[in-house]
């Protein structure tokens, strides 16, 4: 047991040294699906702004509630509390 590596030994690299969130770095990009919405569906009842981890949806001007696509993870939380399905996951294009 003596041998095994702790973090004391490993070389400083990826490690942030602030304390912060994730409004400083795209966490959207590991996405594989994203949340497309359909309008004529929505209901504006706000769910999936509410049931969102990521708190990635925003409500817009007209009210609906829209990803952010900059923070949205694909998680699908969002689709699948919709009462309307109103939200669809759909394949994230290659980059």
């Amino acid at each position: 047991m003596a041998d095994e590596l702790t973090w004391k030994d490993l070389e400083v690299g990826n490690i942030i040294k602030e304390a912060g969130n994730a409004s400083f770095r795209e966490t959207g990009d590991w996405r594989t699906e994203k949340p497309i919405l359909d309008k004529e569906k929505c209901v504006k009842c706000a769910l999936c702004w509410i049931y969102c981890p990521d708190a990635a949806i925003k409500p817009s001007e007209e009210g609906y509630y829209e990803s952010d696509l900059y923070y949205c993870k694909g998680c699908g939380i969002c689709a699948s509390i919709c009462p309307e399905r109103a939200i669809t996951m759909i394949a994230e294009e290659e980059k």
